[in-house]
C-alpha cells in the first residue's frame, strides 16, 4: 500500500486551545479525525533551560497531499512560538478507514 496517508503529531496547551485547533482542522477538511490525548507531560529544552509542561497531544489523521496546507494552518493558529509538527507515514491501515479519510478530505465545498 502506498503511504498516501499520514499521522501528524502536535502538542499544545490542554483544554480549549487543543479543542479549538482540532475542530478547525476537521471543519476545514485538513484532517478527517483528531484525537486529543490530555495529560501528556513534556520535558524539553527551551531558551537555555530544561522545562516541564503539561500538554495535550493531537493525533491528526490526514492525507500526504493535504499535509502542506495542514502544516500552514497549524503554524498560523498554534499558540506556541515553535509548535511540534511531526508527520509519520501510514503504510498500512484498514482500507475502509483510509477511504473514509479520503472521502472527508475531498468533500470540502
Amino acid at each position: 500500500m502506498d503511504a498516501n496517508y499520514c499521522l501528524v503529531l502536535s502538542t499544545c496547551p490542554v483544554g480549549e486551545p487543543a479543542e479549538s485547533l482540532a475542530r478547525f482542522l476537521v471543519e476545514n477538511h485538513l484532517a478527517a479525525c483528531v484525537n486529543i490525548l490530555p495529560g501528556v507531560t513534556s520535558i524539553y529544552p527551551w531558551e537555555g533551560k530544561v522545562e516541564t509542561g503539561s500538554e495535550s497531544l493531537l493525533l491528526i489523521k490526514t492525507e500526504r497531499a493535504v499535509y502542506a496546507k495542514l502544516e500552514t494552518a497549524l503554524r498560523e493558529r498554534h499558540p506556541y512560538q515553535l509548535p511540534e509538527i511531526v508527520a509519520i507515514d501510514i503504510n498500512h491501515g484498514l482500507p475502509d478507514y483510509l477511504n473514509w479519510i479520503s472521502q472527508w478530505l475531498s468533500s470540502a465545498t
